[in-house]
């Protein structure tokens, strides 16, 4: 590897030793090119509003053996197609085909997917503007379209 350049003069070549350096660190790649924001289906946004296709199980990684119950969601400002998880038991049950969802990131280690359910990155938080949680403990009925 070359030497750092020293002296009164060396401000420059410091500079650009240091600019090309940045470009081996992922993150800053990342940052630098809008790389979550071109990838993401979501574009950045926390939440969003989708469409339920179907109503899908995945199998859990190794060493666990479960079937995670999920849904594929067409969102409505891209129309792209996302598997969101369906958190809670008796979850799947609350939600049918053609539902109106809100999704939301799973918070898995740098917006990837989490736990033992292998690609899927979002959960389901709302169907048709009542909120999950409180369907699943029986707070609310689950409104008719």
């Amino acid at each position: 590897m070359a030497k750092k350049s020293q002296g009164i003069n060396a401000g420059k070549a410091l500079k650009k030793r240091r600019k090309k350096g940045r470009w081996l660190d992922n993150k800053y790649v990342t940052k630098t090119l809008d790389l979550k924001r071109k990838s993401d289906p979501l574009a950045g946004a926390p939440q969003a509003k989708g469409i339920v296709l179907e109503k899908i199980q995945l199998e859990a990684k190794q060493p666990n053996s479960a079937m995670r119950k999920c849904v594929r969601v067409q969102l409505v400002k891209n129309g792209k197609q996302i598997t969101a998880f369906c958190p809670g038991d008796g979850a799947t049950k609350l939600i049918d085909e053609h539902d109106e969802v809100i999704i939301e990131c799973i918070g898995g280690s740098m917006g990837g997917s989490k736990g033992d359910i292998p690609g899927v990155r979002w959960q389901v938080i709302k169907v048709n503007d009542q909120s999950l949680n409180a369907l699943r403990r029986g707070k609310i009925e689950k409104a008719r379209k």
